[in-house]
Order: C-alpha cells, then structure tokens, then sequence
C-alpha cells in the first residue's frame, strides 16, 4: 500500500477532527469548523496523506509576512495511529517545508513537550528549542517547546 500526498479540502474536515479526537484526547482536539476556517485562510498551505484514498494523516503550515518580514508557523500535524513510524510525518512535514522554503524566513512550531516521536523529527529537519510554553495545552496544562528551523540557505543565522 502507497501513501500518497494531496491538498488537504473541505471535504476532510470531517475526518481531520475525528482524528483529532483520536491524537489528542487530553487536551481541546480542533473540530471540523476550525479546520475548514484554516483551509479557508489564503495564506495556509493544508496537506492529507491518503491510503487507497482513505485520510491518514493532515498537515498544515501558516505562511506570514513578506520579504525580510517573511516567516512560518506550522499549525498541526497528526498521523493516525496505524500509520506512525512509517514515514507519513516526515513526507508531509517535507512538504510543508517546501511551501515555508518558497516563502521565505524561518518556520517556528509549538510542540509538547513529552512528545518525542515529534521532536525528534523536528530536530532532523534542522529545528531547534528557543522555548518553553508553560500550560500551554489545554485543558491538560501541557507544555509545549518553541521550536524554530532558520530560513533555507541560512546556515543557522538568525533571521
């Protein structure tokens, strides 16, 4: 079975928040609503990995500023269960990457701080910890660490 990429629609919002509920059952899991208010934004780039056309996975990555102002904020990322450790993550974390490369200036996203699967790949796509966010899930009361990834062909400078 081949795990394909393709823009994430309206029509996934629906199972987007069902898998929501399924990652991220201690804390407020986005609801359909929320994610077809993000799908509507036109500065966000949204992606699904599909199995034999069935939803997996979602990405989704906030696309700001201009020029020297330019930066990027990963929204989420979710893989369903069944799915983890096969490479779903990082392929949809490429492209999100790309997008935020095209567009220029550094990528910052927030991440719990007892989720290692996530932060390793987020260290081998070249970001690091600039922060902590204290209680910053909810209603758990989780942190969550700052991450950020330096604009490409900055070879780590600030931007």
């Amino acid at each position: 079975m081949t795990v394909t990429l393709s823009p994430l629609t309206p029509a996934d919002a629906e199972a987007c928040a069902e898998l929501e509920t399924v990652l991220f059952p201690g804390d407020d899991p986005w609801t359909a609503q929320a994610f077809l208010s993000e799908l509507a934004a036109p500065h966000n780039h949204y992606v699904a990995a599909r199995e034999n056309g069935l939803l997996v996975g979602y990405a989704g990555i906030a696309l700001l500023g201009r020029g020297e102002s330019a930066e990027s904020e990963v929204h989420t990322i979710g893989v369903d269960p069944s799915m983890h450790r096969r490479g779903v993550g990082g392929a949809m974390m490429n492209d999100l990457l790309a997008a935020a490369d095209r567009h220029g200036g550094p990528v910052f996203l927030e991440v719990r701080t007892d989720n290692t699967a996530a932060i390793e790949l987020y260290v081998r796509e070249g970001f690091v910890v600039v922060g902590t966010r204290r209680n910053y899930y909810q209603p758990s009361g989780a942190d969550a660490y700052t991450m950020r990834r330096p604009a490409a062909g900055s070879e780590g400078e600030l931007s």
